[in-house]
């Protein structure tokens, strides 16, 4: 089924967009992650990107030409498809025709009567219905999203920029955008449950449309109609499975009792007489949780009483064991994932060198004298790196398998620890900015972060990364690099120390850096020179305004 692929709201300011360049050409195959368009907004060139599969069918809007909100700008579906419908459809929304109940009568009576109902009740709504909601693709990592809250309700009337849903990636949590109006006629995954990218997520569209062509057609024929009909057979079939295994019963010398089969073979394995458990399941059916709770009681001693045999109590510890398991978020399974991949794919090796501070000190106390907004060495960190990468460009490289990319423009990501793990928002063309122009954007988008507000284009594109744990009082370590930077650096605290110059002993204060790199593409000696410029920089920040 041909899907129409809408000019998006890409700010929230934006009433239309022009496209800048079409990167797909009609009769193209489209993937559902390929960006076919560049479209120029009120703040930006963003990317339009499908997020379904097909043949590119149909392009609405010229280069240079602007479309609004929501305008259809392609069509993308199978090869040889109609989609006059989809066309048909939306001009019909925008100029508020009258019901189809109020088209041509003459073909109406052209209907044969015995014909008519068996052709009604078969027949697929038209595609401009109802438009498919699906998983987008919110980052360049991204494999599935998780639905972290739905802000609609089957039944509720939606507009083209309301929010949907919140969704959680593996980098932050965003909003998802329907760019449809109507009524929402199905959501496809719970609050709390993920998709995969491209999966249905919701279906939109006219009041009492019959959504079930949209998800056959998507190869979902039996699961929506399990959830949605229930079918009664198949529940039927299912009843004897459910109920043999709720009635499995254990018999002999624990009479008859209710038992799950794990929970029976658990209660067996410690021991445990399943007439003491008491079950917490259906109608009291003892399942695994209550094997793993259950405590023994004082029925073994009330027993040896009432037999008249003495017996000691030993003492029993007061102690008790106990686990948690917190379910792995998007974010950590990102994170386990692409560092796993960096470790044991990019060989790495680590180069150390010590920082004197004392003149950085001094320059940023005299620099927040008179800046806008409070500079961190965090922020001195990132203006030296971006300044000794401009002159060491194999450290700004990314291995990709057949070549090294030595890239031209530097853009700086700096880590930033949040509840759920680790993000890297990324200072872009940072070997071109101010001290105060870094500094403010690292506060702002450290602020995002924490917040989980963050946007795709603000924490990707990175050529080279920093991990400073200074702050948390940390003296030195070793990061791992973040793909596909070919570099990291780890910066620890600051400390005073006594070192000996010219043979008298005085204190410095001295900070240690580690550059962790892909052996690939810098060795030893590239790594040290590019350290060597470094410490130059940030034990003499003047040069940086050069």
């Amino acid at each position: 089924m041909a899907e129409a692929i809408r000019m998006p709201l890409l700010s929230d300011t934006m009433k239309e967009g022009v496209i800048a360049e079409w990167h797909k050409k009609v009769g193209d195959k489209v993937k559902s992650d390929d960006v076919i368009a560049d479209v120029e907004t009120d703040k930006a060139t963003m990317e339009v990107m499908p997020y379904v599969d097909g043949t590119l069918l149909y392009i609405g809007v010229k280069k240079g030409q602007a479309a609004k909100v929501n305008d259809i700008i392609a069509i993308v579906g199978k090869e040889g498809e109609d989609y006059q419908s989809l066309l048909d459809s939306d001009g019909a929304d925008k100029k508020e025709e009258k019901p189809e109940a109020e088209e041509k009568p003459s073909e109406k009576k052209e209907e044969s009567a015995d014909k008519a109902p068996a052709e009604k009740k078969a027949a697929k709504p038209k595609s401009g219905d109802a438009t498919v909601i699906r998983m987008p693709l919110l980052s360049d990592t991204m494999k599935e999203g998780k639905i972290e809250a739905w802000h609609k309700q089957v039944g509720d009337k939606v507009k083209s920029d309301d929010v949907l849903a919140d969704v959680e990636t593996d980098k932050a949590t965003m909003e998802v955008i329907g760019y449809a109006e109507g009524t929402l006629l199905y959501i496809g995954v719970e609050a709390g449950q993920a998709a995969k990218v491209n999966d249905i997520i919701a279906i939109v569209g006219k009041e009492g449309t019959d959504i079930e062509p949209y998800l056959q057609d998507e190869g979902e024929e039996e699961a929506p109609a399990e959830e949605k009909t229930g079918s009664k057979q198949e529940a039927k079939a299912s009843q004897p499975a459910q109920e043999e295994a709720k009635a499995d019963v254990s018999s002999g010398d624990e009479g008859r009792v209710k038992a799950s089969p794990l929970a029976k073979k658990l209660a067996e394995d410690k021991g445990i007489n399943l007439n003491d458990v008491q079950g917490s399941g259906d109608g009291g059916r003892i399942i695994k949780r209550d094997i793993d709770n259950y405590k023994p009681s004082a029925a073994p001693a009330q027993q040896q009483k009432e037999a008249g045999k003495a017996f000691v109590t030993a003492p029993v510890a007061v102690g008790e064991e106990g686990y948690t398991d917190v379910p792995v978020s998007q974010m950590r399974s990102a994170i386990a994932r692409r560092l796993g991949e960096s470790k044991f794919t990019a060989p790495h090796f680590y180069l150390t060198m010590t920082i004197t501070m004392d003149k950085a000190m001094e320059a940023r106390k005299a620099i927040n004298d008179i800046s806008p907004v409070k500079v961190s060495f965090n922020d001195l960190v990132i203006k030296a790196c971006a300044m000794a990468l401009r002159q060491h460009p194999y450290v700004n490289s990314s291995w990709l398998g057949d070549k090294i990319r030595q890239n031209h423009h530097i853009h700086v990501g700096s880590a930033v620890a949040i509840d759920d793990g680790l993000i890297v928002p990324v200072i872009k063309f940072a070997d071109q900015k101010s001290l105060s122009q870094i500094a403010e954007e690292s506060k702002s988008l450290a602020d995002k972060a924490r917040n989980k507000k963050l946007q795709p284009p603000e924490f990707t594109g990175n050529t080279f990364t920093i991990s400073n744990l200074g702050m948390m009082d940390i003296d030195e370590f070793t990061a791992i690099i973040n793909p596909p930077d070919s570099c990291i650096l780890a910066v620890g605290k600051i400390t005073a120390t006594p070192v000996v110059e010219n043979g008298q002993v005085v204190v410095r204060q001295l900070m240690k850096i580690t550059l962790s790199c892909d052996h690939r593409v810098v060795d030893g000696a590239v790594g040290s020179r590019f350290l060597q410029t470094l410490k130059a920089h940030l034990e003499n920040p003047v040069t940086m305004l050069v």
